[in-house]
């Protein structure tokens, strides 16, 4: 007695083939547009922060983090400690500075003044980037990453490979040791550190951390 065996034809496999290729290919485009996303972000962060630069100077005549007349402008916010000088129009510290250092305080005074979103108070006041990495900013002079030009320095911290290329090419010239913006690993840009090689567009990993810093 024979027995009918039933099997998939060519057409039933074609179309399951086309199904899974669709759904792959909405996975990678979804992958795709949340990296886009977390880019944007990213970029979003270097370009608010001259804004609350901008902001403080047109409300107070001073910059934040160094107004030496920050008792009377905002009553609330703390003070650097005595070994700053208060408006000598320098935000002194390096950007991973916490504690009562004026390029910490730099956030604190910001958000008082109403110009951005975060705590006032404790102990290291920056923000986190959409990696969860400090953003920082410090005097030009103190820049942790070498031959970066400019009255101030801005950094973002852990940031992967695969987005510090994306970052370079959005907001400079898509080189990561050249330009104003560069990058270095977050193993070599250690605390406190100063004048760290930049790491060259072809050696960058995409998933290796990253200090990235800009100038202003």
């Amino acid at each position: 007695m024979k027995r009918n065996q039933s099997g998939f034809t060519l057409i039933e496999i074609a179309i399951v083939l086309v199904i899974i290729g669709l759904l792959l290919g909405g996975v990678l485009k979804g992958q795709e547009l949340i990296n886009s996303a977390k880019v944007k972000n990213l970029a979003t962060d270097f370009r608010n922060i001259p804004l609350f630069i901008y902001g403080y100077q047109d409300k107070f005549r001073a910059l934040p983090g160094d107004d030496k007349d920050l008792a009377t402008h905002i009553p609330s916010a703390s003070a650097p400690t005595a070994t700053t000088t208060m408006g000598n129009g320098v935000i002194d510290g390096k950007w991973d500075d916490t504690g009562l250092i004026e390029t910490n305080l730099f956030w604190q005074h910001v958000r008082l003044a109403g110009l951005a979103a975060g705590p006032t108070s404790g102990t290291d006041l920056r923000p986190t980037n959409a990696n969860g990495g400090a953003i920082g900013i410090t005097t030009g002079s103190k820049s942790p990453i070498a031959g970066i030009s400019g009255t101030y320095v801005i950094c973002s911290a852990g940031i992967l490979g695969k987005f510090v290329k994306q970052l370079d090419i959005t907001m400079d010239d898509g080189a990561t040791d050249a330009g104003s913006m560069k990058a270095a690993l977050s193993t070599a840009v250690t605390t406190g550190t100063l004048n760290v090689a930049a790491t060259a567009t072809a050696s960058i990993t995409d998933s290796d951390s990253y200090v990235v810093c800009m100038g202003l």
